[in-house]
């Protein structure tokens, strides 16, 4: 009898976990977001979380934590409680995080489990509206000849942004001055205001201000035009051989969080992203929708971590 009923328990605290998984989710779901509100990430996160709620039967809060990079969004989740209710909207800026931080306190391919990429954007390179230049070398003649360098904006030290600035200034020989911010929002604000000269955002924030003629696109970094600014050449077009980096957006739980949930929260978001309506929306904004496995996210951001500590440790980008 008593080994009846040990059996009996035994089996009960087997199904527990698959009786949760069942019931999950139970209650809202917060996807973090580590920049301010008005970013492309920003943007990104609710269009998700708007469709992925239809699909969930649960409401799917977005919840800004900016600061330090992305850092301090990442390190919230990755010590959240890992039971699938608490999401970030990682970036390719936390594989840049990994070299640039002298000591993070998280370590994100081994705390935090990949769910699915959601889009690619392109960044894009965009001056003043007054400054009078019409392309890239144009840009780069008036930099050589100004007194003191052009200062450049980027989503904070050590982002994608930052690091394709001094790139670009390296592969044309002109020095520029990095202004870190803790957003896209406040950025772009000072770029139309005229407050820094240049930025090499993404497609998305700066798109509407582009088509408003607030802002000039002088070119984008990656290997293909956008689909959103088609008559916007390439930096390997402008001159600049083999220029390609972009900045790729996605989903991450805590590294403890059952496989079933994050297979789940996978299925339901992919589907997301590969709707008419989603795709639509990624289109207006200047994305290219992803929707690919957990497998293929982590493959993504070893080999991106890889990437950029080269371009880290060639920038010689170190942040205590």
């Amino acid at each position: 009898m008593k080994r009846a009923a040990f059996l009996v328990a035994a089996a009960a605290l087997a199904a527990a976990p698959a009786a949760m998984a069942q019931a999950w989710p139970s209650k809202p779901v917060t996807l973090v977001v580590p920049f301010p509100a008005g970013g492309t990430t920003d943007v990104l996160a609710r269009a998700l979380a708007d469709k992925l709620q239809q699909s969930l039967g649960q409401t799917v809060i977005v919840e800004s934590k900016p600061g330090a990079g992305a850092t301090l969004g990442a390190d919230y989740v990755a010590k959240a409680r890992p039971d699938g209710y608490t999401l970030l909207m990682g970036a390719v800026h936390h594989t840049i995080a990994t070299s640039v931080y002298k000591k993070l306190p998280y370590d994100f391919q081994k705390d935090l489990a990949p769910i699915t990429t959601v889009a690619l954007v392109p960044n894009v390179l965009v001056i003043g509206a007054t400054t009078p230049a019409t392309d890239v070398k144009s840009l780069v003649a008036l930099a050589k000849a100004a007194p003191n360098p052009f200062t450049y904006g980027s989503n904070g030290n050590g982002t994608a942004q930052h690091l394709i600035g001094t790139q670009f200034a390296e592969l044309n020989g002109i020095p520029l001055l990095h202004i870190p911010y803790k957003g896209s929002g406040p950025l772009t604000t000072d770029l139309i205001g005229g407050q820094v000269q240049m930025s090499f955002d993404t497609v998305t924030p700066v798109l509407p201000h582009i088509k408003a003629g607030k802002l000039k696109a002088l070119a984008v970094t990656t290997a293909k035009r956008s689909s959103a600014l088609p008559d916007v050449p390439t930096m390997d077009e402008a001159g600049m051989k083999g220029f390609d980096l972009g900045t790729w957006f996605g989903v991450l739980a805590p590294a403890a969080t059952p496989k079933d949930v994050v297979a789940r929260l996978s299925t339901e978001m992919v589907k997301v992203i590969q709707s008419p309506e989603f795709r639509q929306r990624m289109q207006e904004i200047g994305a290219e929708p992803i929707g690919n496995t957990p497998e293929q996210m982590a493959r993504q951001i070893k080999d991106d971590t890889d990437k950029y500590a080269r371009l880290v440790k060639n920038a010689k980008v170190s942040i205590d």
